[in-house]
């Protein structure tokens, strides 16, 4: 609409003007009529001097501006202004058009699908569009998705894709056409850029040789119906029978208020179900769903909404998720001072939790301690707590019950901080009379791992009855939840017992979590579970020392299991994430079938001091069972970390098994999996996205087109300024906005004159 309405006024197109010089060219006599003019400036001002006893000095103004207005036109118009613009030769200059053969080019729009409209438009020799083309330009076309390859003929177009790169399309167009004499790059996509390169990249080689992108956005910005789960976040490990909460993120526009269900399924078997009520219009909802990871190994998890009536993309309904569980049984070292039933209870609580080991080291006198589920040798912890940070750091987790920190020597107390921050470990904090501050803990390396503040205790330690319930962020933890879903959940804390605690803690650190809270008798707040990331590892905080009351409250059924879940949940959670000596990952973990995979490993020491010096192999078995093996080299940009990388050469499941070793000593070994299959981001954030094809436009001097605007296509490419060109002149004194503003001008004058009756 703007542009018709500028080129009837100006009687060319916007790009002649962008792309134009601007100048004089009179013709003959314009002297001599530039003279007549400005001899009529002097009439007029002198005419208007004459009115000084009949018009006020503003009226005179106002009328001899328009005057002066109206002769500056003239005399713009007598010196005959043009526009000096390069036209394209016909015929004499190749243009490269480069069509998106990617699977969201398949989606139906209003006009069918994306795909039909480029291939009937841009690939169709005999289409309007092209024709017109054809007749000015040479013509080179390409398609593109993952790579670029020149186009034979419109049979040539899949539209099946699975990654679209923007990025090196362009910039593989250019290299090929370098030399050549090109007036532009036609771009014809939907925008749906899947990679991570940087389209800025290419730009700059494309502004750099002048090259101008035209592109060509196909598809609606905004689908009229459409349902997609975005992010979700879940973590790349977990230990078999955890119970996961994984949170999705789940836009939709045109099914407001309507309620779907959100379904986990592994392998077909639905493992879990939430309800969403659908926010409004491209508003996102975020969404948890819980479920139980049964099953040991690579897994894949899909997350499903089943499609809508009338919806557009229903491939976006669903993702997947891989996460690799894992069964082994986690050695968790618990150390109490004193004999309690906390002690018991915990046990009780996970002994029939087979990937759970619970090492327990109980003090009963002085330098007398009573140990269980120890190694069968009968060594270990046989001279008490470990004294040096091998066969501490042996351990996944550490429990500390009540305890005093007079208990360990300055550097146990640094050991404990350091397997926190260097190994990586989980350290829970027990409440009792010799726990926390009551323990004399303040100022020790420990309180500085701890998630709350602890003050100097300077009066015997009371207790205290809480009543506990969960906070906004406990609600959300996986640690939290007692019953089937989050309603049943929070209904159960209502109806728990009260606990007791000796120590009063009610602040925390900058960083950490309160998720679980209680109130005492004088209606205090105070922390009853809280948590940080203390370096490498994580650090909670339970200071309540009866919590069994939870299994034998007279309020609690005999086969009540909430005391047994509490603390599975909690203590799965405590030996979550924590790193071995050898820890590999890859940087994605799925990759396109054909697709080298990078692998990394970070590999340490039992004293968790990182090795530059071992030596790394990883076992590559394919999905047909062939096996390679790839040894990973020093990267020398982090102590401890190594890299290699290798083919996928058939669809399907990869196992990297590696094993370090130093000198000839095993170091440790670690698994990764990653999957090679065709990726489905084509199919997400589906609309067309008009601001990045309207930047690479821009940036590079080209213009962006929708379907209702392509005509206008072939006469832009003409005026581009690039390739084998002649110089024309367009005139400008004879522009309808020209004749327009003078007729004004003279017209208000008169009217003005009228008013003021001089006339």
């Amino acid at each position: 609409m703007f542009e018709s309405l500028f080129q009837f006024l100006f009687e060319y197109r916007p790009i002649v003007f962008r792309q134009g010089d601007f100048r004089f060219s009179p013709p003959a006599g314009a002297s001599l009529a530039a003279a007549i003019v400005i001899a009529g400036v002097a009439i007029a001002f002198v005419s208007y001097r004459v009115l000084q006893t009949r018009v006020r000095w503003r009226e005179r103004a106002v009328l001899a501006a328009l005057r002066l207005s109206a002769l500056a036109l003239l005399l713009f118009c007598i010196f005959r202004p043009v526009l000096v613009v390069k036209a394209a030769v016909s015929q004499q200059n190749v243009l490269g058009i480069l069509i998106d053969d990617s699977r969201s080019m398949q989606i139906a729009d209003a006009n069918g699908t994306r795909g039909e409209f480029a291939r009937q438009t841009f690939a169709n020799p005999d289409s309007p569009l092209m024709r017109n083309l054809s007749e000015r330009f040479l013509i080179r076309t390409f398609r593109f998705s993952a790579a670029s390859a020149r186009m034979a003929s419109a049979g040539d177009l899949t539209f099946g894709g699975t990654q679209t790169r923007l990025a090196g399309a362009i910039d593989s167009a250019r290299q090929e056409l370098a030399g050549l004499p090109v007036s532009g790059l036609v771009l014809v996509t939907d925008g749906a850029d899947t990679t991570d390169a940087s389209v800025a990249d290419a730009l700059l080689a494309s502004k750099a040789d002048a090259l101008p992108v035209f592109t060509v956005g196909v598809g609606q910005e905004t689908l009229s119906h459409d349902i997609q789960i975005g992010r979700v976040s879940t973590p790349r490990t977990a230990l078999k029978g955890t119970s996961l909460l994984v949170d999705a993120i789940v836009t939709q526009t045109g099914y407001a208020g309507q309620t779907v269900t959100l379904d986990v399924e592994d392998g077909g078997r639905i493992v879990g179900s939430q309800p969403i009520r659908l926010p409004a219009d491209g508003d996102p909802a975020s969404v948890r769903v819980r479920f139980t990871a049964t099953e040991a190994g690579p897994r894949v998890f899909t997350l499903k909404i089943p499609p809508q009536p009338g919806e557009v993309v229903t491939q976006n309904n669903q993702r997947d998720v891989q996460i690799d569980v894992r069964d082994r049984r986690e050695r968790i070292l618990y150390f109490e001072g004193e004999p309690r039933f906390e002690m018991k209870f915990m046990r009780l609580a996970i002994a029939e939790d087979p990937n759970l080991q619970l090492v327990t080291l109980q003090r009963t006198a002085e330098n007398k301690y009573y140990r269980f589920d120890v190694d069968p040798s009968g060594v270990e912890l046989a001279a008490g707590f470990p004294k040096t940070r091998e066969e501490l750091f042996a351990y996944r987790a550490i429990v500390l019950g009540s305890v005093e920190a007079s208990a360990f020597t300055g550097d146990q107390l640094r050991m404990l901080s350091d397997f926190v921050d260097v190994r990586g470990g989980g350290l829970l904090f027990l409440g009792g009379p010799h726990a926390f501050a009551e323990g004399g803990y303040a100022g020790t390396p420990v309180a500085e791992v701890m998630p709350v503040i602890l003050e100097r205790a300077n009066s015997p330690a009371t207790a205290s009855h809480l009543k506990v319930r969960p906070t906004r962020a406990g609600e959300a933890h996986a640690v939290t939840q007692l019953g089937n879903t989050e309603e049943e959940s929070a209904d159960r804390w209502k109806s728990m017992p009260p606990l007791t605690a000796l120590n009063v803690l009610q602040a925390i650190k900058p960083g950490a979590t309160v998720l679980l809270s209680g109130t005492d008798e004088r209606r205090r707040d105070r922390v009853v579970l809280a948590f940080q990331r203390y370096g490498r590892g994580k650090s909670i905080a339970f200071p309540v020392h009866d919590s069994w009351q939870w299994q034998m409250h007279a309020s609690m059924r005999v086969d009540d299991q909430t005391h047994e879940n509490f603390w599975r949940q909690l203590l799965r959670w405590l030996v979550d994430s924590v790193p071995d000596a050898v820890e590999s990952r890859t940087l994605t973990d799925r990759v396109e079938p054909g697709q080298p995979v990078t692998l990394t490993a970070d590999v340490v020491d039992p004293r968790f001091v990182e090795l530059n010096d071992a030596q790394v192999i990883a076992r590559v078995s394919s999905p047909s069972g062939k096996t390679a093996d790839v040894p990973l080299q020093w990267t020398g940009e982090r102590s401890g970390q190594y890299r290699a990388t290798f083919d996928t050469t058939e669809p399907g499941w990869y196992q990297a098994k590696l094993e370090a070793s130093r000198g000839g000593k095993a170091v440790g070994t670690s698994t990764t999996h990653v999957r090679a299959v065709p990726d489905d981001a084509e199919y997400f954030d589906a609309a067309m996205h008009a601001p990045l094809l309207k930047r690479i436009a821009e940036e590079t001097g080209g213009r962006f087109y929708t379907s209702d605007d392509l005509q206008a296509l072939p006469e832009d490419l003409k005026y581009s300024g690039k390739g084998v060109t002649a110089v024309e002149e367009r005139e400008l004194w004879h522009m309808p906005i020209l004749l327009l503003a003078l007729l004004t001008v003279i017209c208000t004058e008169w009217g003005l004159r009228r008013h003021w009756r001089l006339a």
